[in-house]
């Protein structure tokens, strides 16, 4: 139970609940492949790269070419959220706080669904056919510090990197950095000119999109990478997958075992993996 509600008891001064400053829910999750799974492990296969035999004479033998094939695991995790109400909690409040309680419990879910993202965009990811092997994300997909924030040379290297590696560019591509970074490069003299910046970010006082990115601030902890260093994440969508097990899903019912007080729960079970390393980018950035 909350003891937090006497604070929401009926004074003089207000008669409606305020719902403080807070990310409201999920950033990331259109940002990213969905998949409805079942069971506690799910598997991703995936077909690689082959290559073309020149036909050396007449009447050849069929030559064979073998397909590449590989899966990538996802282990879901089940997050839970629960508060009571008691009776006399909403005789004593002017508007009942149920309501808000479970808009509380939804954000806090979309915000778990944005950390289990970042976790596995430069985390380790599991491959093979148990998913016995794991694989970082390799030093070629990362932009290193030098000593700065978020520049216009960052992203270019980012979209060459994604290019170089055949990325499709009519797939969508995001870029997830902190408030500070966009800071950074909203002071560039590159980006305030409107020769290199056609949506006229300073104008709208926010980066949306920039060098075929759509940028997605994000304060999660998950984008640091260490001590003052910072992470600015580029993907194309299809490269991150999160797998569904069991939305966000909300009951409210009366407990009697709580001398009948409104009980607000929410569950979900998440995971997520990141498909290829080719289509993930890690950039260090520092103040």
């Amino acid at each position: 139970m909350s003891f937090q509600i006497t604070t929401a008891f009926v004074q003089n001064f207000s008669s409606n609940v305020q719902m403080l400053v807070q990310q409201k829910g999920s950033r990331f999750r259109e940002a990213v492949r969905s998949e409805a799974v079942t069971g506690d492990t799910a598997y991703f296969d995936q077909i690689g790269a082959t290559t073309a035999v020149k036909r050396s004479s007449r009447h050849a033998d069929t030559p064979f070419t073998e397909t590449p094939h590989s899966r990538r695991q996802v282990t879901l995790e089940d997050y839970e959220y629960s508060d009571l109400i008691d009776r006399q909690d909403r005789v004593r409040t002017l508007s009942d706080p149920t309501s808000f309680y479970a808009q509380a419990a939804a954000f806090a879910m979309g915000r778990a669904t944005d950390d289990v993202i970042v976790a596995a965009a430069n985390g380790t990811a599991k491959t093979g056919k148990s998913g016995q092997s794991p694989v970082t994300l390799p030093g070629g997909q990362k932009v290193s510090v030098n000593a700065s924030g978020l520049t216009l040379a960052k992203l270019l290297a980012a979209k060459e990197i994604l290019d170089a590696a055949e990325n499709d560019p009519d797939e969508p591509r995001f870029l997830a950095c902190p408030a500070k970074d966009i800071t950074v490069l909203l002071n560039t003299t590159e980006v305030k000119s409107a020769d290199y910046n056609t949506v006229k970010a300073l104008v709208a006082g926010q980066i949306d999109s920039f060098l075929g990115f759509r940028f997605i601030r994000s304060q999660r902890t998950g984008l640091v990478v260490g001590g003052s260093d910072r992470a600015c994440l580029a993907w194309r969508q299809s490269a991150i997958t999160l797998a569904i097990g069991q939305a966000p899903t909300a009951r409210i019912t009366e407990r009697s075992d709580k001398s009948y007080a409104t009980q607000v729960y929410y569950s979900m079970s998440v995971g997520a993996t990141r498909m290829e390393e080719e289509g993930v980018v890690e950039i260090a950035t520092q103040a």
